[in-house]
C-alpha cells in the first residue's frame, strides 16, 4: 500500500513536472505599446487600433506565433509626448512584455526611445519620421515610406517642391510655418533643404507653439509676406485650424499645403469639406489599380466595417494599413527567425524583403525604409461633406512620383473655388 501510494505521488509528480514547459508554451507572446486613445491625435490613434486588433485576430486565427497565441497589451498615451516613457518603463519592467512597437507618430515614438534603448529591445515603430538619424539604434525599424533616415527628412517635402519646380511662369519665393514639434520641425528642415535646391527664396520661416488655438494671426503674417509658395507642417488639430484660416483670410498664393497632418483621415476630409481645394499635400496611400497590393481591399472592408461602429476614421486609408502592416512585418520576423530573442530579429529584419498590405517592405542599415514611397495629391472637387465622394481617390490627383501621376495641377490656389 505504501509502494503504491509513493509510485502514485512520483507518477503525480512526473505529469505536474512534464506539464509545466508546455503551460509556458501556451503562454501568450506579448506586444506592448502607447497609443494615443485619447488627446489631439487621438482619431488616428484609434483607427490605428482597430488595424491593429485585426491583425492580432488574423495571426490568432492562423495558430499564433511559435505555437503560442499573440497578445496586444496597450495604454492609452492621451497623445501627450511626457506620458510615454512611463508607459514603456511599465510595459518592459512589469508587464514584461515580450515585444515592444511605438505608437503613432514622431511625437510619441521620440520619447520611447531612451527607454527602449536601455533594454536593448527591438523597436518597430509606426510612422515616425527620421527618428533614427539621431539615435543611430541598430535595433529601430521604421514603418513609415519615408526612405533611408538619412534623406526621410526631405522625402515628404520632395513631391511638393518637385510641383513647385514645374510651375510656369516660375515661383520665386516661399514661406513657411509648422508647429513647434519634433515631427514638424523635422518636416521643415528637410523643407528649407527642398526649397534651396528648387532655387526659392524664403521670405517667411516661422513656427508656432502646440497650445496654438488661433491661427488667424499666422495667415496674415504669412498673406504679409506675399510669398508665392506656402508650406506648411502641422499637426491634424493645427491642420484643421489653419485651413479655416486660410479660407476667411483668402491667402493669395499660387501653391500652398506640404505637409499637413490630419488631411489624410477621412474625418477631418469631410469636416473641412470644400476647404480642401487646391490644397497640395503628402500621403503615403490611395486606392489605385497600381497599389491594391493583396490583402489590402480585404482589410479595408473589414477595417471599415469596424470604424463605422466606433466612429473613427470611415475609410482608413492612410494610416490603418501601415499599423496592420507593421504587425504584419514583425510576426512575420518572428516566424522567419524562429525565436524571440531581440538580437536574433534584428538580423533578421536587416537581411529580409517582407510582403505586407502596402507593398513590399526593405529596411536599410539605419532600420528605415531603403526606398521613399512618399506620394503628393491635389484636392479638386470637394463639394460638401459627403464621404462618398473620398472613395476611390475620385477627388484627389497624383502629382507626384511622376509614374503615378493621375492629373496635372490646378494653380493658383487663389483662383479655386474653396
Amino acid at each position: 500500500m505504501g509502494f503504491a501510494r509513493l509510485a502514485g505521488m512520483i507518477a503525480l509528480a512526473f505529469t505536474l513536472f512534464s506539464s509545466v514547459p508546455n503551460a509556458r508554451a501556451a503562454d501568450p507572446i506579448t506586444i506592448g505599446f502607447g497609443m494615443a486613445l485619447t488627446g489631439n491625435i487621438a482619431a488616428n490613434g484609434r483607427a490605428a487600433l482597430i488595424a491593429m486588433k485585426l491583425w492580432e485576430e488574423d495571426i490568432n486565427k492562423a495558430g499564433g506565433l511559435l505555437g503560442r497565441p499573440v497578445k496586444l497589451i496597450y495604454y492609452d498615451d492621451q497623445s501627450s509626448p511626457p506620458n510615454v516613457p512611463a508607459l514603456y518603463t511599465k510595459l518592459l519592467d512589469v508587464d514584461k512584455v515580450d515585444l515592444v512597437v511605438s505608437g503613432y507618430g514622431t511625437n510619441m515614438t521620440v520619447p520611447a526611445m531612451p527607454v527602449v534603448m536601455a533594454h536593448n529591445r527591438l523597436f518597430m515603430a509606426l510612422f515616425a519620421l527620421a527618428v533614427n538619424a539621431e539615435f543611430k539604434y541598430p535595433r529601430f525599424f521604421g514603418m513609415i515610406p519615408a526612405g533611408p533616415s538619412a534623406g526621410a527628412k526631405r522625402a515628404f517635402s520632395k513631391g511638393f517642391f518637385d510641383v513647385a519646380k514645374g510651375m510656369t511662369p516660375p515661383v520665386k519665393t516661399l514661406a513657411i510655418t509648422g508647429t513647434d514639434a519634433e515631427s514638424s520641425r523635422n518636416a521643415i528642415d528637410g523643407a528649407l533643404e527642398n526649397a534651396k535646391e528648387a532655387g526659392l527664396t524664403v521670405v517667411y520661416n516661422r513656427s508656432y507653439p502646440p497650445t496654438t488655438a488661433d491661427y488667424s494671426p499666422i495667415v496674415r503674417s504669412i498673406a504679409a509676406a506675399h510669398a508665392d509658395v506656402v508650406y506648411i507642417a502641422s499637426y491634424p488639430a493645427d491642420s484643421v485650424g489653419i485651413v479655416n484660416a486660410l479660407h476667411e483670410a483668402g491667402l493669395k498664393a499660387r501653391l500652398v499645403g506640404g505637409n499637413m497632418v490630419g488631411l489624410q483621415t477621412t474625418s477631418i476630409k469631410t469636416q473641412l469639406g470644400s476647404k480642401l481645394n487646391g490644397l497640395v499635400n503628402y500621403n503615403f496611400w490611395l486606392p489605385t489599380p497600381a497599389t491594391m497590393y493583396p490583402g489590402i481591399e480585404d482589410f479595408l472592408k473589414r477595417y471599415q466595417a469596424e470604424a463605422a461602429k466606433q466612429g473613427v476614421d470611415l475609410l482608413g486609408y492612410y494610416l490603418p494599413p501601415y499599423a496592420y502592416a507593421y504587425l504584419q512585418v514583425l510576426g512575420d520576423a518572428v516566424k522567419g527567425a524562429g525565436t524571440l530573442d531581440q538580437g536574433k530579429l534584428a538580423e533578421y529584419l536587416h537581411s529580409h524583403e517582407f510582403h505586407t498590405i502596402v507593398g513590399d517592405v526593405k529596411f536599410g542599415a539605419d532600420g528605415d525604409w531603403s526606398e521613399a514611397k512618399v506620394t503628393t495629391e491635389q484636392f479638386h472637387d470637394v463639394k460638401g461633406n459627403d464621404v462618398e465622394q473620398f472613395k476611390g481617390g475620385k477627388v484627389e490627383t497624383l502629382l507626384e512620383p511622376a509614374a503615378m501621376r493621375s492629373g496635372t495641377l490646378v494653380e493658383p490656389y487663389s483662383d479655386i473655388e474653396h
